[in-house]
């Protein structure tokens, strides 16, 4: 019997001529951009379950008897119910460090266009203005990481590289790596006190859930701008419009909502000072490659009946059913 590998990310094997070596190995690999009864009537015949942004909880496991594995097509997994999975024997995986440049590089090019008011200049000469506005050198400025894992770190590197001071907060800090890449491990009110730019690379989950919102952002430095290329449910979207339109904040880029695509009659989508992108963080074709070469090797792991190095929840494996390693 061909072994069902079900997707629900948009870009998953679209690259690099993986979908063609899946086929060559006697996989089936099918496709669901949208979550709907299709896709739970597929998963009854899914061995491998590469998820993309939709949630994995505990039904649509429980619409998977043959499943495998759940493969994280990226590395956060607040959309995956992991308990639900290790309950069922199921190994999770996700790609760690795979989209770390891409993320950390669209980062940086915000901190650029927000400090060079490069959407408002665009947007003049386009409309047949000339409308010049004065902006700010990056060089010499604060950049405030929240989250110091490997994207973190990433962007701290090259961040440093362009001559920005960088601090960085983490609930587990790793002053090895701080101290190689020259940044400055703080408290979080410190961090919030001296950015200039605060960037958050920190999981989503119920931890983080509204972390920004109207007492932490009152804590940011006045006119520092705020970049949120993490999950939506971490920042407070009614407080920041406040804190944008107030002049209290400088500006903001999102590029993850708690609804996506987001609801543009919300108040923040009429602001000046903003830089949207639609959840894009991870998408070059080096990070799809990357994460796509890491599933597909968990995948391979999996098959063989062992349990890939990148399981979340090597716990579960030692009163499991399904696969051990």
């Amino acid at each position: 019997m061909t072994s069902v590998i079900l997707t629900t990310s948009p870009t998953f094997a679209t690259i690099g001529g993986l979908s063609e070596r899946i086929a060559a190995d006697g996989y089936t690999l099918v496709r669901f951009p949208q979550v709907d009864a299709g896709y739970m009537e597929a998963l009854a015949s899914a061995s491998f379950l590469v998820a993309g942004l939709p949630p994995v909880d505990a039904a649509t496991i429980a619409a998977a008897p043959h499943l495998k594995g759940i493969l994280k097509h990226g590395f956060g997994l607040d959309s995956i119910d992991i308990d639900a999975a290790s309950r069922a024997g199921l190994a999770v995986t996700s790609t760690p460090g795979a989209n770390a440049q891409a993320v950390a590089e669209l980062a940086l090019g915000a901190i650029f266009a927000l400090s060079r008011n490069t959407v408002a200049g665009h947007e003049s000469v386009a409309q047949g203005g000339w409308h010049r506005r004065r902006g700010r050198e990056v060089a010499g400025c604060t950049l405030g990481i929240l989250g110091f894992g490997q994207i973190g770190q990433r962007l701290a590197r090259i961040a440093r590289g362009v001559g920005m001071q960088v601090m960085a907060h983490d609930a587990y800090p790793v002053p090895d790596a701080a101290r190689e890449i020259g940044v400055e491990l703080v408290a979080f009110d410190t961090l919030l006190a001296r950015a200039d730019h605060l960037s958050l690379h920190i999981s989503g989950g119920p931890s983080s859930t509204g972390l920004i919102g109207s007492q932490a952002l009152a804590r940011i430095k006045p006119g520092a701008c705020l970049l949120n290329f993490a999950r939506g449910s971490i920042v407070d979207l009614d407080a920041l419009a406040h804190a944008l339109g107030s002049g209290h904040l400088g500006g903001a880029a999102l590029d993850a909502f708690v609804e996506e695509p987001p609801d543009i009659s919300h108040a923040i989508f009429a602001l000046p000072n903003t830089l949207f992108s639609p959840h894009s963080g991870a998408d070059t074709a080096e990070s799809i490659q990357r994460m796509g070469a890491m599933v597909y090797e968990d995948i391979q792991t999996l098959a063989h009946g062992h349990w890939p190095d990148r399981t979340v929840n090597t716990a579960a494996a030692g009163r499991s059913s399904g696969p051990a390693g």
